[in-house]
């Protein structure tokens, strides 16, 4: 008698929320996905580090934690600065 995957018909959300990560994994998702936004902007922009900080009224540093997909200890006030550097402006929601 086989053994049955208790995991087979359940989906990665699933799985993930039984491991206690989903959350975490969510926020990793999302803060690589805005890094990637914003890195692109400065590609299409052809807008430099050091000029984007400069609009920001932030440091090189600071943008770089920004486009470090790692680092989710950033603030809104933070992207909403990226944000409007580039000429975009920044949406947030809460979803069910």
């Amino acid at each position: 008698m086989s053994k049955r995957n208790s995991h087979i018909g359940s989906d990665f959300d699933d799985f993930l929320t039984e491991e206690g990560i989903l959350q975490d994994v969510e926020l990793v998702a999302v803060k690589r996905i805005i890094a990637h936004q914003i890195e692109q902007e400065l590609r299409d922009k052809k807008v430099t580090k050091k000029v984007m900080a400069e609009k920001m009224q932030t440091s090189r540093a600071s943008l770089n934690r920004l486009l470090d997909p790692e680092n989710l200890g950033i603030t809104l006030q933070t992207l909403g600065k990226a944000a409007n550097a580039l000429g975009m402006r920044l949406h947030v929601s809460l979803e069910k």
